[in-house]
C-alpha cells in the first residue's frame, strides 16, 4: 500500500497521489512530499524506490533486506536510516523495521508491517497540517519521536508483567514460571540490542554529522537521544529484575528440594532403630534374652524399638535438627 502526502506553503496540498503526479511534484522546489510504503508489493517498491526517487542501489538493497541492527548511511542526495519500532503484548516484544529516506524535499518511509507511528502521523497531518508541513527532516523527527514515545507503553506493560510475576512467585510459584521468565529475559535482551545502536544512530544525527538535517533540529534529536538513554537504563533495570526473579525462583526450588531431602533424611534416621533391632532379632539362632521374656519376645522387641526411636527423636529436637 502506498500513501502519499504533498505539502506546499505550509499546508497539505494533495494526498494519495498517482505515481506520475509524484514524479512531477518532486520537480517543484516549493513542494515536499512524504511517501509511506506499508507492506508494498515488489512492483510498488521498484516503482517508488527506483523509478521515481532513484535511490542508491545499496540503500534500496538495505531497505528491502530485513536488518536486525539500526544504521544510518549518507548518499549523494539522501540520508538512509534504519529504525525499529517496538510493541509488547503477550509477554513478547515485537519489533518492526522502518526505513527512512530523507532528502531535500522528500521523505520516504518503508515498513513491511503496520506501524502505529506512521498511522498516528497521518492522522495528525489531517488534523493540523500546518504543524508538520514544514520540511522532510522535521517530519522525520516527528515520526521518530512517535516511535520513541511508543516505547513507553511497551515498557509499562513489561513493568506490570514483572510485578505480577513477582507476586505470583512470592505467593505460589506457577508450574510454568521458568517457561515464562526465560523467554521474557531474552526479549528484554533483544530490546537492549535495538536501543543501544539506535542511540548511536541518533547521536550521529544530533552531533550534526549529516548536512541534510538542519542545525535548528539538532536540539530536538538530542532530546530523542536523552530519552533513548533513559529507555536503555530502564531496560537494564528490567534485565536485572528478571535475573533476580530467576535467581529467586531457582533458590526457592532448591529450598523445596532441601526440605524434601530433610524430611526423607529424618524419616530414614528414625527408621534406623527399627532396622537395627529387626535385623538383630531376626537372626536365625536363639538369643539369651528370649529365654527371660519367654513367649512375649515380640513385646520386648517392639518396646525396645519404641524406646530407641523416641530417644533418637528427642535427641534431634534438642539439637534443633527438626
Amino acid at each position: 500500500m502506498i500513501r502519499s502526502h504533498i505539502f506546499r506553503d505550509g499546508r497539505l496540498y494533495a494526498k494519495d497521489s498517482a505515481p506520475d503526479f509524484l514524479r512531477i511534484a518532486l520537480g517543484d522546489e516549493d513542494i515536499h512530499v512524504w511517501v509511506d510504503l506499508e507492506a508494498p508489493t515488489d512492483a510498488e517498491s521498484k516503482q517508488i524506490l527506483e523509478t521515481i526517487f532513484n535511490f542508491h542501489p545499496l540503500a534500496i538493497e538495505d531497505c528491502i533486506t530485513v536488518s536486525e541492527r539500526p544504521k544510518v548511511d549518507e548518499y549523494e542526495n539522501h540520508l538512509f536510516l534504519v529504525i525499529h519500532a517496538v510493541d509488547y503484548s503477550s509477554h513478547e516484544f515485537r519489533t518492526t523495521e522502518i526505513d527512512f529516506f530523507i532528502g531535500r524535499n522528500f521523505l520516504v518511509t518503508f515498513h513491511r508491517e503496520p506501524v502505529r507511528a506512521a498511522a498516528t502521523m497521518a492522522e495528525l497531518i489531517h488534523k493540523n497540517p500546518q504543524a508538520y508541513a514544514r520540511a522532510p527532516d522535521r517530519l522525520a523527527y516527528h515520526l521518530i519521536d512517535l516511535i520513541v514515545d511508543n516505547y513507553s507503553p511497551a515498557l509499562a506493560d513489561l513493568s506490570r508483567d514483572l510485578e505480577d510475576m513477582e507476586g505470583e512467585l512470592l505467593e505460589r510459584p506457577p508450574a510454568d514460571f521458568l517457561q515464562r521468565i526465560v523467554p521474557l529475559r531474552g526479549q528484554v535482551q533483544r530490546l537492549r540490542a535495538f536501543v543501544g545502536p539506535q542511540r548511536e544512530v541518533l547521536s550521529r544525527i544530533a552531533l550534526g554529522e549529516f548536512p541534510i538535517v538542519r542545525k535548528t533540529l539538532l536540539p530536538y534529536f538530542r532530546d530523542l537521544l536523552n530519552r533513548l538513554a533513559r529507555i536503555n537504563d530502564m531496560a537494564d533495570g528490567y534485565r536485572d529484575s528478571l535475573n533476580s526473579l530467576l535467581q529467586l525462583q531457582l533458590g526457592m526450588q532448591q529450598m523445596q528440594v532441601n526440605n524434601v531431602i530433610k524430611v526423607l533424611t529424618v524419616m530414614a534416621t528414625l527408621a534406623l532403630p527399627l532396622v537395627a533391632v529387626a535385623s538383630y532379632y531376626g537372626m536365625n539362632f536363639p538369643l539369651p534374652e528370649f529365654k527371660m521374656v519367654g513367649h512375649h519376645g515380640h513385646v520386648w522387641v517392639g518396646g525396645l524399638t519404641l524406646v530407641i526411636t523416641l530417644g533418637l527423636y528427642i535427641f534431634l529436637r534438642v539439637r534443633k535438627w527438626l
